[in-house]
């Protein structure tokens, strides 16, 4: 598969990295394409990584994942190219941190959420929310926390879900363990989740951490 990943930051290079290395051909873009990280990323990654700009990325991509920071989203899909957008797979795994704090401040947060803004704003790309409640090296590998633990989706677009389904799995979540809270709108709670992961993760002194959910 061909996939775009917008951002060059840990979470962005881990994800890239992942995916090269199921054997996925991937182009990491950032704001200039002579970007010194996203080179350095390219040259390590080898046949299966080349570095673009936003454009470059989303073009390129069947499915695009967008891991910038979260107050500057919409700014770089704005960069990657409507066109470039349109039909696609849109990954959404940030978190609308407006102000790191303490305490942390979130913008957008209970009526609305940074997922929702990119739908509404690429009404034509078909964005799903997911992996933002744990970090990068969750993301990648859940085995890094022993035990069963969940990772959670939200969007509008059912084979969309499905496509990101297939990649959570072939990353290492098991089946069972990919939950779908329904539409886009249920990336609320998925980013306000933030701060009590935050909270979790001070109390505990580690970010290598995860949930999961338990029935009866």
């Amino acid at each position: 598969m061909r996939i775009g990943v917008l951002g060059t930051g840990s979470v962005g290079s881990t994800l890239a990295t992942r995916f090269a290395g199921l054997g996925h051909d991937v182009v990491m873009g950032s704001r200039t394409g002579g970007n010194a990280a996203a080179a350095a990323w390219a040259e390590e990654a080898g046949d299966r990584g080349t570095a673009g700009t936003f454009a470059d990325a989303a073009a390129h991509g069947e499915v695009v994942v967008s891991a910038t920071a979260g107050a500057h989203s919409l700014e770089a899909l704005e960069a990657a190219g409507r066109d470039n957008l349109s039909g696609k797979v849109l990954v959404d795994v940030a978190n609308p941190i407006a102000d790191y704090g303490p305490p942390i401040r979130l913008d957008p947060v209970g009526d609305d959420s940074l997922a929702e803004r990119i739908q509404r704003t690429f009404p034509e790309a078909r964005v799903v929310k997911t992996l933002n409640t744990v970090n990068a090296s969750v993301m990648v590998d859940p085995a890094a926390v022993p035990g069963s633990h969940d990772v959670f989706m939200a969007g509008d677009d059912g084979d969309a879900k499905a496509t990101v389904r297939s990649l959570l799995q072939e990353m290492g979540w098991a089946a069972g363990n990919i939950r779908d809270l329904g539409g886009i709108s249920s990336a609320r709670g998925l980013e306000m989740y933030l701060v009590l992961w935050l909270g979790l993760a001070g109390s505990l002194g580690r970010y290598d951490l995860n949930i999961h959910v338990v029935t009866p």
